[in-house]
């Protein structure tokens, strides 16, 4: 356009600059999010709660995203990720040995999303569930590769095994919550269901 300014290098580095610190602070509301809803829920933390927590005000969220659910699906997302590349180093007893612990239960915030939010996201939008539902699946193929199957056994075991066996776990989770933190049956449901499904792995092909 004839008249108009050409921005000069410190001008083009400042818009470079903000966009790189938009998409920083983007980033680090939907990490802060995802630490709170795994520990409060989706309902029990609210937009200006969540806010102040990342450390920005109210407003400020409207610039990132279109609303609450748009958050809570793209928290989620994050955190099922985070997970999965855990689960990806470890073979299924091992799997079992860091899931099914007292450390796990009582981290709620830094935890499994299924284990946290799975009862939450039955209530959300459909796009909340389909990443739920994304995060599962993902899980089940890595893990389901790994289950020691032996050589007679029929495509699709282990994927069956490993959709038994997350149930399983992620239920002895949720369970032991439900109970006081001080309590022992809340030890006692960890210890027995983790017991039970590293009992229940074909011993002869179990992975060391």
């Amino acid at each position: 356009m004839i008249g108009a300014s050409i921005p000069n290098e410190h001008e083009v580095l400042h818009v470079r600059v903000t966009k790189a610190q938009a998409q920083a602070n983007r980033e680090h509301i939907v990490e802060t999010a995802s630490e709170l809803f795994r520990e409060r829920g989706f309902d029990g933390v609210g937009v200006a709660d969540l806010m102040a927590a990342a450390g920005f005000t109210h407003g400020g969220f409207y610039k990132h995203f279109g609303s609450k659910a748009d958050l809570m699906a793209e928290a989620a997302s994050c955190s099922l990720a985070k997970s999965l590349a855990g689960a990806e180093a470890l073979d299924v007893p091992g799997f079992i040995d860091v899931y099914v612990t007292r450390e796990h239960r009582d981290g709620r915030g830094s935890g499994c999303t299924m284990a946290a939010l799975c009862g939450d996201a039955a209530r959300q939008s459909d796009e909340v569930k389909t990443t739920f539902a994304e995060g599962i699946e993902r899980t089940l193929q890595t893990l389901g590769d790994k289950y020691p199957t032996g050589p007679d056994a029929v495509v699709g075991e282990g994927r069956k095994k490993m959709i038994d066996l997350l149930s399983r776990a992620v239920g002895a989770i949720v369970l032991s919550r439900a109970c006081p933190d001080d309590s022992a049956l809340a030890d006692e449901i960890l210890e027995v269901c983790r017991a039970e499904m590293l009992g229940s792995l074909p011993v002869d092909e179990e992975v060391v």
